[in-house]
């Protein structure tokens, strides 16, 4: 871990990561991708020290909406025990009246329950949790370093029990390792029973480039040795590594969510995560 100062916190559509970099260890994360400049080892967690003090001017000037977190570094990593910015940054958001949603894994978001609940009165949260396969023992593989997929299942039916609302990412799905109709179906299984508004799927597979993809590899050759030169004989040196069961997967995918009144396009997903009900909130003051 290290701290930063940052010159900003808050993207021109209501973004904000917190920290930079991950200690979940999924073997997939595109995060890891050298695109995005991150000149520290992933792992050598990035603290933007001041990154409270931005949010609170953020919040006071910009108006009500919805603030997402999550999409490059989940918000609810162990570190996040101790410091408590993700903890910190809610009560900020509840204080100035604005919404709330954030992609995890983690369980530890249960530990801000009730500032979850205070904010969805007011006006709206939405949590985001990903779900790749039903299988514990694979979890453990693919996502060594959090919350296994039974207790994250855990998490979405105490939301639900709570009145706040859930959306599924149902990704990546890793061609000739999770890429199963029985996995499928199962994570469908747990987003009815759970009453999720909206399932994120981009397809059947996962993206692949500079620096992600090296790590994968590593991990395919410690966990699943047979299958690394499957990959690069089958995908070479793609981005986008769809698995051979796409079509077969989607329809299922499809007709299941459309069955059960679940969201299942993304763009109408991502229109939802976004929009911010209007609801008469009075902002405390400073």
């Amino acid at each position: 871990m290290h701290y930063v100062n940052s010159k900003s916190i808050l993207s021109g559509q209501n973004g904000m990561n917190l920290y930079r970099g991950c200690s979940h260890g999924c073997i997939y994360c595109d995060s890891r991708s050298e695109i995005y400049g991150m000149n520290h080892l992933f792992e050598d967690i990035e603290v933007k020290e001041n990154s409270l003090e931005l949010l609170k001017k953020e919040l006071i000037k910009r108006p009500k909406s919805m603030i997402g977190c999550g999409s490059m570094s989940d918000p609810y990593i162990p570190l996040e025990k101790n410091i408590k910015f993700t903890r910190k940054a809610l009560k900020l958001i509840d204080r100035y009246g604005f919404g709330f949603t954030c992609i995890t894994k983690s369980d530890l978001i249960l530990r801000d329950l009730d500032l979850l609940k205070k904010i969805n009165e007011k006006s709206k949260v939405v949590v985001q949790i990903t779900l790749t396969t039903s299988d514990d023992e694979l979890c453990r593989i693919l996502e060594p370093n959090v919350c296994d997929t039974s207790r994250r299942v855990d998490v979405l039916k105490i939301l639900n029990d709570n009145d706040i609302p859930t959306v599924v990412w149902l990704c990546p799905i890793l061609p000739f390792i999770n890429d199963t109709e029985e996995n499928i179906n199962s994570i469908l299984d747990y987003c009815i029973d759970n009453n999720v508004h909206g399932v994120v799927c981009f397809e059947m597979g996962l993206t692949l480039r500079k620096g992600n993809r090296k790590y994968f590899y590593e991990k395919l050759n410690q966990h699943f040795p047979s299958l690394r030169e499957k990959y690069i004989t089958k995908y070479d040196n793609n981005y986008n590594l769809l698995s051979p069961n796409n079509n077969k997967l989607m329809n299922i995918f499809k007709k299941r969510t459309s069955e059960h009144g679940i969201l299942n396009n993304n763009d109408e997903i991502f229109g939802y995560l976004s929009d911010f009900p209007q609801k008469s909130v009075q902002s405390k003051l400073i």
